[in-house]
């Protein structure tokens, strides 16, 4: 039979099993299914998704049947001691009702009203039909069969469930002599648990070819789709009930066969090369499947360590096996692995954009993945987090997941990623020994892209750090407003370790404290002053344990003296009259309207939004920055440019089938309040003046800036978290050493003059408070986002091996993230036919409940958990 007429008989059998006819299970028809697709792309292209939701809705029993048949024939093949022989047990079959599988399942999974029937048709008690000690083909008895001589009366003996037994076949595949493995003349068992590639337990590679590859990449991309009941389920609902797939795979096997599949999987993605040589534009014109095999290696690698199992009813879950032997790791040499083939990943896309010829290598869409590999290893294996520290491999780490935050930080598709990247610094910085190691000098800082590279940088990795932080606070445009508090709780956590901070990144510190403690940042929100007390924190964590080696900073607050002060006596009407006096000096100065960061426009029911540190006015009054005496500093980060402001977001659409918790409109305060300042205000001082701050807001003879629903400040909001503010320390210090440092110049000699005296003097009454991790801490809402952003990536990483026209799960209703076709690009070189373009991963408008801090007070207000904010559009995944 030709080519052309294997698929229109195909195409004629995909037809007949929506008919309303029930196609018996002992037919011939289903051979079809095995026999007669030469390829993945038959077996896409032909059985399209009209033809599986017609027969899913119109005719369940059929596909029940097929699902059986396919299932059936691929175990039989599997226990066949010739296989793959390409008569009596032909790969070819093996292939096809794996493909099969793999088209059928996604539209099972989608379907709401068959989800009872799913649950007791692939993971119910079953029977399996034997007969004279030989397995029937299907395993549930034909009722319609009678007992006679010739045909016995059928045994019967409890079997797997229809899952469990589709799983263990294709463990079992994922070895399999001169199918996926090299072949092994005259062994017993065809099935043996080799590791693919040499790396983490194993130092001697085996052989290989593309066909084995090839086989290894169907059989991976089925246990994907089997996994991926995930994208079916709401955000809210899939940590809590889990996926009994993903389930299985995690905990019930030997542990020969999860070393051998982890290792497998995590040395074929950390021995991958892209930088090996290839000819220019070659990815235009060929698929790498060496690179398809890797995506899926590292995509099922990530599904399988970051699943939590979900808790029983009663007693404690089971263990997690792939994630408790990666974090059993513990040879240097294995670290040493890890290391290295993760940073040459993530080395690839800046080297892939420095060519001379632009688009000539491809960049590779994985990275995002990779830097999720790289925070579960720092989660779940402590002497990796004490290898990479101790080795100083944790600086080329915070360089990399820099670039990808800032170089991303404001596309509106990577969000999810920027937010990653953020929580991996504060994962890190968590660890003391980081925070120490930060003060060494960073050389070579200049050969690092444009978009991370600061000019005249002459500092250590702490100054580097804290300075791309500020850009990442200053220039996302509010896309990042969510995580402004995992941005500082990395800053509290280095700052107890840090020394030497330069001038540059001691003025950005400074720079931040003016725009937090600015009334319009205040005022636009319930919770901003947390972020402001957070700050504070840090800026007390340097003085009190740095003191001796941080002159900079010291003098930096000393000449913010007056912004201190003004926050010290600050009211609900001294507030109100700066913003009023601000939108007055603008319009004399300007003939323009108010800013939109306005207090007006805060509160206008029109303009429902948060201020960001990138638009909140630099006032010229005690509040704002360059009031009090202006330092000279090194060239500012050439991306912490000052922005305009930025309008109201509209409301992006987004998908009904995702809770209504996680759409609704969040506060930004993601962490609990801060402890009471400690001890009693500086000697000399007086006590806190609030005596013209009883006066309520609406009877300031103002308009009222509280109407609508949105926020208004009042005397007692500020009463109520004013007195908290940990200002104690810097009075402190500003009492001791204020009147030492007089009023004085910017020039060198007075600088240098005023950093003597800082070192030289001893200031009392500040004693060093305990030291506070603020780390990363997980709750159901978390791991949704995070388990929503693992499968949109593996969704785009799909669309990319697929080219976007036979992907896995195509035109299905994903309930985890918003899917969304946007119009084709015009043709060019690189794309003939135009662009298809993916909307995933808008899985949660804020991160708004995540307890980043070791206080929860606010989890009950927090909201829930997201990767976006309220008004920014779903990441887009562009298929080139």
């Amino acid at each position: 039979m030709g080519a052309s007429d294997s698929k229109l008989s195909f195409k004629q059998g995909i037809f007949r099993l929506a008919e309303p006819k029930q196609i018996p299970a002992d037919d011939t028809y289903w051979a079809g299914f095995w026999e007669l697709p030469e390829s993945a792309e038959d077996v896409f292209s032909l059985f399209s998704p009209a033809d599986i939701r017609r027969t899913r809705d119109g005719n369940l029993a059929n596909l029940e049947t097929l699902v059986l048949a396919v299932t059936s024939r691929l175990c039989v093949l599997r226990s066949h001691p010739s296989f793959p022989d390409p008569d009596l047990a032909p790969e070819r079959d093996a292939l096809n009702c794996i493909r099969v599988l793999t088209r059928v399942l996604p539209f099972i999974y989608e379907a709401d009203h068959l989800d009872a029937w799913e649950d007791n048709f692939f993971w119910g008690a079953r029977r399996k039909r034997t007969r004279r000690g030989t397995e029937v083909l299907f395993d549930e008895a034909d009722p319609e069969q009678t007992p006679t001589a010739n045909n016995p009366e059928p045994d019967f003996e409890q079997a797997k469930p229809l899952a469990e037994d589709i799983i263990d076949t294709l463990i079992d595949l994922l070895f399999f002599s001169d199918f996926t493995l090299p072949k092994v003349p005259a062994a017993k068992n065809k099935v043996s648990y080799a590791i693919w590639q040499s790396g983490v337990g194993c130092n001697t590679p085996i052989a290989s070819t593309k066909e084995l590859e090839n086989n290894r990449t169907e059989i991976l991309r089925l246990l994907l789709t089997l996994a991926s009941k995930s994208m079916y389920m709401s955000a809210n609902v899939l940590p809590v009930k889990g996926v009994k797939a993903i389930t299985y795979m995690a905990t019930s096997f030997d542990k020969q066969v999860v070393l051998s599949v982890l290792c497998s999987l995590l040395n074929t993605t950390l021995k991958y090369n892209p930088a090996s040589w290839r000819v220019p534009y070659d990815h235009v014109v060929f698929k790498d499947q060496k690179q398809i095999l890797v995506t899926y290696c590292l995509q099922l690698l990530l599904v399988l360590i970051l699943y939590p199992i979900p808790e029983p009813g009663t007693g404690t879950p089971p263990r997690n096996t792939f994630r408790y032997f990666l974090g059993r790791l513990h040879r240097p040499q294995d670290f040493q692995f890890l290391v290295d083939g993760m940073t040459r990943i993530l080395n690839q896309p800046m080297q892939a954009t420095s060519t001379y010829l632009p688009g000539s290598h491809k960049s590779l869409t994985w990275a995002p993945e990779m830097i999720m590999l790289f925070w579960e290893t720092l989660q779940c294996n402590k002497r990796f987090r004490s290898f990479i520290i101790d080795t100083d491999r944790a600086h080329d780490f915070v360089v990399l997941v820099l670039y990808y935050a800032i170089d991303q930080r404001n596309d509106p598709t990577k969000q999810g990623l920027v937010r990653m990247c953020i929580f991996v610094l504060q994962t890190l910085s968590v660890e003391s020994h980081f925070g120490k190691s930060l003060n060494k000098t960073f050389e070579g800082q200049e050969s690092l892209p444009a978009s991370i590279r600061i000019t005249n940088f002459h500092g250590t990795y702490a100054d580097y750090l804290i300075t791309s932080i500020y850009t990442l606070l200053t220039t996302s445009k509010g896309k990042l407003d969510a995580i402004y508090p995992a941005l500082l709780a990395v800053i509290q956590n280095i700052a107890p370790h840090v020394q030497n901070l330069g001038r540059a990144p001691s003025s950005k510190l400074l720079q931040l404290f003016a725009s937090m403690s600015s009334p319009s940042f205040l005022f636009a929100n319930e919770t901003n002053h947390t972020l402001l007390q957070s700050l504070l924190e840090a800026l007390n964590a340097i003085i009190e344990h740095q003191y001796q080696h941080n002159p900079n900073l010291v003098y930096a607050i000393i000449r913010s003296r007056k912004r201190v002060q003004a926050l010290r006596n600050f009211t609900l009407e001294s507030g109100q009259e700066e913003i009023e006096r601000q939108n007055q000096q603008r319009k004399e100065n300007s003939g323009e309207h108010p800013r939109a960061d306005s207090i007006d426009s805060i509160r206008s029911p029109t303009m429902p939004r948060t201020p960001t540190l990138n638009n909140v006015p630099e006032e010229s009054s005690a509040f704002a920055i360059g009031d009090d005496e202006d330092f000279d500093a090194e060239e500012p980060h050439p991306t912490a440019t000052p922005q305009s402001p930025v309008h109201a977001h509209s409301g992006a659409s987004r998908s009904g089938s995702i809770a209504s918790s996680l759409d609704e409109s969040v506060p930004l305060q993601l962490r609990g309040m801060s402890e009471k300042a400690r001890g009693k205000m500086p000697v000399g001082q007086p006590a806190f003046s609030r005596q013209n701050s009883t006066t309520s807001l609406s009877s300031i003879a103002t308009p009222a800036l509280g109407t609508g629903d949105f926020f208004t400040p009042s005397a007692a909001w500020i009463e109520s978290w004013l007195p908290e503010l940990p200002l104690h320390t810097i009075l402190m210090l500003l009492s001791e050493l204020g009147p030492k440092i007089p009023n004085t110049g910017s020039s060198t000699a007075d600088t240098a003059t005023a950093l003597k005296i800082i070192r030289e003097s001893e200031v009392r009454g500040i004693e060093p408070s305990p030291i506070k991790d603020y780390s990363f801490e997980w709750s159901p809402l978390s791991m949704g986002w995070y388990e929503s952003l693992l499968w949109s990536f593996i969704f785009a990483g799909e669309m990319v091996v697929s080219k976007g026209t036979a992907g896995v799960w195509n035109n299905t209703s994903i309930r985890l993230f918003k899917v969304q076709e946007a119009a084709a690009q015009a043709p060019s070189l690189l794309a003939p036919r135009g662009a298809v373009d993916a909307v995933g991963s808008t899985i949660v408008q804020r991160i708004g409940s995540l307890n980043l801090r070791d206080r929860a007070t606010q989890m009950a207000q927090g909201g829930a958990p997201s990767s976006g904010n309220s008004g920014e559009r779903p990441s887009t995944v562009r298929e080139i």
